[in-house]
């Protein structure tokens, strides 16, 4: 991938064409490479705050082969885009002011084809920051941030407005918005006010066509107007429209763009549900998605199915798909790995690769005490910082027959890129990776200990391996966690021999400064997980996994 996506090859031309509208939940990177498949010309993305954006960094996965826009240490990027979309993406922002949305507008005109600013959304949260449809009653900050936007971008600028009651008013306005210099204008044709039950006012839409000589993009028709591909040249006809934007008519079924027809949503279903494996999409988004799609459906058996799912995959296995999604998920392990081997990366630290925190571990069961497990441990944990319980998602390859698990833990995942011959297998090495990352120790008996011999001269290390019969070592560990009130041992540990023991100061020959700090962690851990009701885990460590 190179450096930069670079800007369009040519200047984004708003005529004659037909859009999929911005829209909050639909907008994403699936939504918008599916509508373009089905027959879209322009797609809008949903509109995004331009203080969220300023907190983002431009990162390219080259796992994905995308331009991700995501804050330090987040999960999920804000906006994610790639090659395919580059010439007929429109970023839309949420602003009040010039200063900020040129910044965002800086940030991506590399990756976009243009820049469009919400005027018109009605909802609180946008207008009670003076953005969306408060920028409405103030002609002169708009002119101030389209003004802005125009000098300072290289792509075109667009704006999307409701209209107003007056119709003079309305008229007034788009003048005012054409002389800012923008490409063209969007016009939701309903009042601040109405909502989508409420008719459009296409009457409205044509008056500013006749007013302007930019062109206007009519938005608006969906359900009363517009259900299916015919009925958007009537819009067009009605409004004298050079465009035509749709919304729900898109969201209900995005293949409303085909000129051929409409298909039935199991087929737009599995096209979506593609690209969002392929662009690994946030479950919750996809499920949302699904549901719009689905409409009266979603009180039918298969849509209560899908109301209970928590994973993508668990989406997919409703639709027939398992098979693509776990084929995916092993090229993209592979590819994984590969890009891992050529930055020479080091697989006993964790690192965030595709949004998921990795490390190279192999779970070995005999390395952990009987009653102890990474799984029992991880879910403990959370339980104690009231999170959700954690979730696996866990795929087989094929050829090999092995397993590799990904673990859900406060809405970021984990995973070890050692595929394990059992489901189980990779599940407790999920939650090994979960536990290392957040600073916790995941219940394994300490290892690399060197075992004095004789004259001393003579050391076994174990690598990692129980050994079968309790070192004297191991066994002052296992009394001196007595001492402290600490089980660390297996079932069959002598707990009265640790309390006689435990009255005794007993001094330790591990020489090695990674037992040391093993014993310490791994005493401490056990404490927690032994004793619910026990002191809580320092938690620093992992502040900064929040996003």
């Amino acid at each position: 991938m190179t450096s930069n996506m670079g800007g369009a090859s040519s200047r984004l031309d708003y005529a004659n064409k037909v859009m999929l509208a911005p829209m909050v939940r639909i907008g994403t990177l699936p939504a918008r490479l599916l509508a373009l498949d089905y027959g879209a010309d322009v797609v809008y993305c949903e509109e995004l705050i331009d203080h969220s954006m300023l907190r983002c960094q431009r990162v390219e996965n080259e796992l994905l082969d995308t331009i991700d826009f995501i804050k330090e240490q987040a999960h999920h990027p804000v906006f994610r885009t790639c090659a395919k979309e580059k010439d007929r993406v429109v970023f839309q922002m949420g602003t009040a002011d010039p200063e900020r949305a040129l910044k965002v507008a800086k940030l991506v005109e590399g990756d976009v084809a243009g820049i469009d600013v919400n005027m018109g959304c009605p909802k609180e949260y946008s207008t009670k920051g003076g953005m969306g449809a408060a920028l409405l009653s103030n002609p002169e900050k708009i002119k101030q941030i389209l003004t802005t936007l125009v000098n300072g971008v290289s792509i075109p600028v667009t704006c999307k407005i409701r209209i107003l009651p007056k119709l003079e008013d309305t008229l007034s306005l788009v003048k005012l918005i054409e002389s800012t210099g923008v490409a063209a204008v969007a016009v939701h044709g309903r009042f601040k006010e109405e909502r989508p039950r409420h008719p459009v006012h296409a009457d409205v839409i044509k008056a500013i066509t006749q007013t302007v000589s930019i062109p206007v993009i009519a938005n608006g028709g969906s359900g009363d107007c517009i259900k299916r591909y015919e009925d958007i040249q009537r819009f067009r006809e009605a409004t004298g429209a050079s465009s035509v934007m749709l919304a729900r008519a898109a969201q209900w079924n995005f293949s409303i763009f085909r000129p051929e027809g409409m298909l039935p949503p199991d087929d737009v279903i599995r096209d979506y549900l593609r690209y969002a494996i392929d662009y690994d999409n946030v479950a919750l988004n996809s499920k949302y998605i699904l549901q719009q799609i689905l409409q009266a459906e979603q009180q039918s058996p298969r849509g209560q199915k899908l109301l209970a799912t928590q994973s993508l995959r668990e989406m997919c296995a409703l639709w027939n798909m398992v098979d693509y999604y776990d084929e995916v998920m092993v090229r993209r392990q592979a590819r994984r790995e590969e890009l891992e081997r050529k930055k020479g990366l080091s697989r006993h630290e964790p690192r965030l690769v595709d949004g998921i925190y990795t490390m190279h571990v192999e779970y070995i069961r005999k390395e952990y005490p009987s009653a102890v497990s990474p799984k029992t441990i991880l879910l403990d944990w959370s339980r104690r910082e009231y999170l959700p319980q954690p979730s696996y998602e866990t795929v087989k390859q094929g050829i090999d027959a092995k397993f590799h698990s990904v673990v859900t833990v406060d809405d970021k995942r984990y995973a070890s890129s050692f595929w394990h011959k059992a489901k189980k297998l990779a599940e407790q090495a999920a939650a090994s990776v979960c536990l290392k990352t957040l600073g916790l120790h995941d219940g394994k008996l300490p290892v690399n200990i060197k075992e004095a011999k004789d004259d001393g001269k003579r050391h076994v290390e174990t690598h990692g391996k129980t050994p079968s019969v309790e070192s004297p070592q191991r066994k002052k560990c296992r009394t001196e966690d007595t001492e402290t009130g600490g089980k660390v041992a297996a079932r069959n540990d002598n707990e009265s021999e640790g309390k006689k023991t435990g009255q005794s100061k007993i001094q330790t020959d591990v020489e090695t400064k990674d037992t040391e700090d093993a014993q310490q962690t791994l005493k401490a851990d056990h404490e927690v997980t032994k004793n619910g009701n026990g002191e809580k885990v320092d938690t620093e460590k992992c502040q900064h996994l929040d996003s």
